[in-house]
């Protein structure tokens, strides 16, 4: 990455719960997937509930942790059948981006694996992540309120 990308990124939270019950821990800096779900076109945003204990209310891209020596392929794959109901044999299209690094808010920087996958499914089965869902045209992503502030970087990367 060059320095002037890496000036342009905007950090992102730090904190994390595993399961809709726990109370927000700080999370160390880590690995993560982020995987851009596109249908005819669109972008699916996703609005985190309030269960999860980072970036509740704001509109999100699928993402997961991923553990040391766990195929951020696969893992990729697994968020999006959790987070959305979206099997792999039904995806049109999935592709790895580039490989991310961007600060947090703390200045720790979290190593971002990016995907971007595509489906014929306009509806979605959520799970406890996520309350909403919408299918935004790209053009007007800029222009969607309470979006995390590096939804920007992984839609960029993923679009070249």
């Amino acid at each position: 990455m060059t320095q002037s990308a890496a000036r342009q990124l905007t950090p992102m939270t730090a904190s994390y719960a595993s399961t809709p019950t726990m109370v927000a821990q700080t999370a160390r800096p880590g690995i993560v997937v982020a995987v851009v779900l596109t249908w005819r076109g669109r972008i699916g945003l996703f609005k985190r509930s309030r269960d999860v204990g980072h970036d509740a209310g704001h509109w999100h891209c699928i993402t997961g942790h991923l553990d040391n020596g766990d195929s951020a392929h696969a893992q990729a794959l697994l968020e999006l059948f959790e987070e959305t109901g979206i099997p792999a044999a039904e995806l049109t299209d999935f592709r790895p981006g580039p490989v991310l690094e961007l600060p947090d808010a703390r200045g720790h920087c979290w190593r971002v694996h990016t995907f971007r996958a595509g489906t014929t499914r306009r509806k979605l089965r959520l799970n406890w992540e996520h309350d909403a869902y919408r299918w935004v045209r790209p053009q007007d992503v800029p222009r969607f309120d309470g979006q995390v502030p590096w939804l920007r970087n992984v839609l960029e990367a993923i679009a070249a």
